[in-house]
Formats: C-alpha cells, sequence, structure tokens
C-alpha cells in the first residue's frame, strides 16, 4: 500500500513537471519561475531516489522518481536558456 500511495504522489507531481516544461519552452520567459524553488525539488527528488537505492527499494516506483527528476532537470535548462536570452534582449533595449 505504501509504494502505491507513494506512485499516486509521485504522479500527481510527475502530471505538473511536463506543463511546466511545456510553458517555459513556449513564452520563453522566467516570469513566476524560482531557481531556488527548481533546485529544492531536484535535491528533493535526489534525496527521495537515494532513500530508495540506500533501502533496498529499487522498483517502480524508483522510476517515477527518475522519470519526475528529469523532467524538473530540463526546465531548469530551460530556465537558464530563456534567462540568457532575456538578459541579452535587456541589453539590446538599454542601447
Amino acid at each position: 500500500m505504501q509504494q502505491i500511495c507513494e506512485s499516486i504522489m509521485l504522479i500527481c507531481f510527475g502530471i505538473s513537471w511536463p506543463i511546466s516544461v511545456y510553458k517555459s519552452f513556449t513564452s520563453k520567459s522566467t516570469k513566476g519561475k524560482s531557481v531556488v524553488f527548481i533546485f529544492a525539488i531536484i535535491f528533493g527528488y535526489i534525496a527521495g531516489i537515494t532513500g530508495k537505492i540506500v533501502g533496498d527499494q529499487i522498483n517502480y516506483v524508483l522510476v517515477l522518481y527518475c522519470l519526475n527528476l528529469l523532467f524538473v532537470i530540463v526546465d531548469l535548462v530551460l530556465y537558464f536558456i530563456n534567462k540568457k536570452n532575456e538578459n541579452k534582449l535587456e541589453a539590446q533595449n538599454k542601447q
């Protein structure tokens, strides 16, 4: 039962990450994003993955942790790409 509840939690969180990646990709903006929050989420998923491995609970739930972590990392990369582009545009507008 514990794995089922954990899976449901990860699936619910996991639904939001592809949406966030899509919004970051299409908006090309960092508005509404917090890099500190993204790093905190990454740290949390790494802790969850480490806990599964150390606790010798390697199962399908671990795949959900890894999949969610992958999406959050993609969102982080898009954050830095979008921030770089925003900084370029801002510098051009100042000229």
